[in-house]
């Protein structure tokens, strides 16, 4: 069992930048792919970015690649998504999630454990 708790959301300009963290509970944190995910209103979750559990491997949709970075600190059990340059597009909640192995980390219904989401507003 896995349990993840985000913080770090808010509200910034177009151009700006933030920080999110997702801290897991548990003691096999670098046995999982971590992932963000994020969800606008009346929009399907979508896939942000993913990292091995040994942090040697990364991927981003195009949508995000070369704005956003994630990064994860296992002695810590922390996964952590930079945002740069963010636009109004990116605004939705955002949920960190975990997932046993790495198969299919685009794929939401892949992972096992979610947060509970923290909310990103981007204006314009």
């Amino acid at each position: 069992q896995v349990q993840l708790v985000e913080s770090g959301g808010g509200l910034v300009q177009a151009g700006g930048s933030l920080r999110l963290s997702c801290v897991a509970s548990g003691r096999t944190f670098s046995s999982y792919t971590m992932g963000w995910f994020r969800q606008a209103p009346g929009k399907e979750r979508e896939f942000v970015a993913a990292i091995r559990g040994r942090g040697g491997t990364l991927y981003y949709p195009d949508s995000v690649k070369g704005r956003f970075t994630i990064s994860r600190d296992n002695a810590k059990s922390t996964v952590t998504l930079q945002m740069n340059s963010l636009k109004p597009e990116d605004t939705a909640v955002y949920y960190c999630a975990a997932l046993m192995g790495g198969n299919y980390y685009y794929s939401a219904s892949s992972y096992a454990y979610w947060g509970q989401g923290t909310q990103v507003t981007v204006s314009s």
